[in-house]
């Protein structure tokens, strides 16, 4: 996916990239990729898969006035609606979300978070924040480094 709307972005880029341009961008990937390491161990540890972990914090970060529809989900995870219910149905096994008829229009299912897929996502939640705490530093010099075209950090005016 290139985009969030799967479409290329409109310009010409410059086509030119350096070998310090290719180790700028293979770092950011690297510290990305770290934290998302990370985060799936993190799932794995409190006895949820990755995705699971990524369904329920798009659950609970909806914006507001967002109903939480399986479609909704899956366009916030950027997954086709059938792996989203499959998500969700083992969600529900494991007693974290649950199903529930929308009042207005009995058709439409919304999907909530049980007191448990609270506590479970309450808990990485935390983790994830310490463990940005130390990683960000490098998530940003490396973000930084690849969006000024620059190894060096330059001073914000403060």
């Amino acid at each position: 996916m290139v985009s969030s709307d799967n479409s290329v972005r409109s310009g010409t880029p410059n086509r030119d990239v350096s070998v310090a341009g290719y180790r700028r961008l293979a770092e950011f990937r690297y510290r990305i990729r770290r934290f998302l390491h990370f985060s799936e161990e993190a799932a794995r540890s409190v006895g949820i898969e990755p995705q699971q972990h990524q369904l329920l914090l798009a659950l609970k970060g909806l914006p507001a006035g967002t109903r939480p529809t399986v479609t909704a989900l899956s366009h916030r995870l950027c997954l086709r609606h059938h792996s989203t219910v499959e998500l969700v149905d083992r969600l529900v096994e494991r007693g974290a979300v649950r199903r529930l008829a929308c009042c207005e229009d009995h058709r439409q299912v919304l999907i909530e978070l049980t007191p448990h897929g609270d506590e479970l996502l309450h808990r990485l939640s935390v983790l994830h924040r310490e463990e940005l705490r130390v990683f960000e530093p490098a998530l940003s010099e490396a973000l930084w480094a690849v969006a000024h075209r620059s190894g060096r950090r330059r001073r914000r005016p403060e």
